[in-house]
């Protein structure tokens, strides 16, 4: 494959594929308009990251191995997914430490793995074209994302490129939106009340639509959001990116 046209593994996410599929199709078609060849590897399962986050480090570690040697013949591997990306680029290799061997090809699969808006951005340099929607946006950023991947300018300035689209200021845009993986679950009243303080600053941009790259975040969000009986709507900013964001928001009928 030449370098031109890269060919890319599209890591679709559990979350993805049970929950959002469209979410896959836009990043296939925006990496191929950024000019990637995309292969779906059939055999994916969950990267590990619910039995990371719950101490359960000896499955995290079984399923990891079984990530790196699915993903490692691809030239690159694309994730939708802060918190995912993240679990193979920053954990793969801390789990795997005390293993030379598989730590060697965790930081080999690590160093080819990118969350899919900050490839577009920062290895394609890609630009979305004749893609509009008037409306107007808050962009929360994830946890993992921002923190583990650094992820912060990348978003925004591929939306920044889609015709029509108002990109508004979000208080508290860097702060957790009460998800965090299996934090959720164990902890349900405190993650009700940080998502229910997110929800009130999400209204109180204006915006119409509520963007983010980690569809666990937006799930939650567009959850709340839905019960307060609130106007906004909620999209994984690859679907805007890749000209898809007319159809059924999170949360909505498909």
């Amino acid at each position: 494959m030449s370098e031109d046209r890269p060919q890319v593994a599209l890591f679709v996410t559990c979350l993805v594929d049970v929950m959002r599929p469209r979410i896959g199709f836009a990043a296939i078609r925006a990496l191929e308009a950024a000019g990637c060849d995309v292969v779906v590897p059939p055999d994916q399962t969950c990267c590990g990251q619910p039995a990371l986050n719950s101490g359960d480090r000896k499955t995290a570690e079984k399923m990891a191995r079984t990530t790196i040697a699915m993903l490692e013949p691809y030239e690159a591997v694309i994730v939708p997914s802060g918190s995912c990306a993240g679990t193979i680029i920053a954990h793969y290799p801390e789990i795997l430490a005390d293993d030379p061997a598989w730590h060697a090809r965790a930081r080999a699969l690590a160093s080819k793995t990118s969350e899919i808006l900050s490839y577009l951005d920062r290895v394609r340099g890609w630009r979305p074209e004749a893609t509009a929607l008037h409306a107007s946006a808050a962009y929360h950023d994830s946890c993992s994302g921002l923190r583990e991947l650094g992820i912060k300018a990348e978003p925004r300035r591929l939306l920044g490129a889609v015709e029509g689209l108002e990109l508004k200021p979000l208080a508290g845009a860097e702060t957790c939106c009460g998800f965090g993986g299996t934090f959720c679950v164990k902890y349900p009243a405190i993650s009700n009340a940080i998502t229910e303080e997110k929800a009130v600053q999400i209204e109180a941009s204006g915006a119409d639509l509520l963007l983010a790259g980690d569809l666990g975040c937006l799930m939650n969000m567009a959850g709340k959001l839905n019960r307060r009986r609130s106007k906004v709507r909620a999209f994984h900013a690859i679907e805007l990116v890749a000209g898809m964001g007319d159809g059924p928001a999170i949360g909505e009928p498909e």
